[in-house]
């Protein structure tokens, strides 16, 4: 944990929640620091304490101590089931980026999404795409859907509470399994608030 701290990527970020006057909860440095060493996982948080920072910036950090590791293209998809919260966490995200002076787009794609939009995203994909199960499943039924995501870094799935033991949770799994065929290094994050059953989640 020491060594990441001293990362370069890590001051910027420490730098950026103090000029708000934030410190990072230690469940977000650990998963900054887990992420940073290669491993996937799962952040248990109560809700309204962070757990899209817990993920999202801990990519964030990684691209900025290892800018040469991320090529053009969709770098993180972000698989919420809830769309209606889809652009609350793009708004707060792309806040977050322009403030920490990164030039990274993030983009949400669900039955809401215009289809100017969409097509806007075939032809060049942002570097971070909020999606539902159903779209994620639509996006790997196109022709030659592979480039999409043949620099993938993470997924990240929100409110796996909501999916648990569901059909769409079912969907999510077939998703990445898909993913993981493509690209077996991708990193693989849950979210959730507090449950009981930890282990079986």
């Amino acid at each position: 944990m020491a060594d990441f701290q001293q990362s370069d990527g890590f001051k910027i970020i420490q730098n950026w929640l103090g000029e708000k006057n934030f410190s990072p909860f230690s469940f977000q440095l650990k998963t900054w620091e887990k992420y940073s060493r290669g491993y996937s996982g799962m952040v248990v948080a109560p809700t309204g304490f962070g757990k899209t920072y817990s993920v999202f910036l801990a990519v964030i950090t990684d691209f900025l101590n290892n800018p040469t590791q991320y090529k053009d293209g969709l770098k993180l998809v972000w698989i919420t089931p809830l769309r209606a919260l889809a652009k609350d966490i793009a708004k707060a995200m792309n806040e977050a980026i322009a403030e920490i002076g990164l030039d990274w787009t993030v983009g949400v794609r669900n039955g809401d999404t215009p289809i100017a939009e969409k097509a806007r995203q075939v032809k060049k994909m942002p570097d971070i795409l909020l999606v539902t199960p159903e779209t994620l499943h639509l996006l790997l039924a196109q022709k030659n859907h592979q480039r999409y995501f043949k620099n993938l870094k993470c997924v990240a799935i929100d409110e796996w509470h909501e999916l648990l033991g569901s059909k769409r949770g079912v969907l999510v799994e077939l998703g990445l399994s898909r993913l993981f065929s493509y690209q077996n290094k991708i990193k693989i994050w849950g979210i959730t608030a507090t449950i009981g059953n930890l282990d079986e989640a």
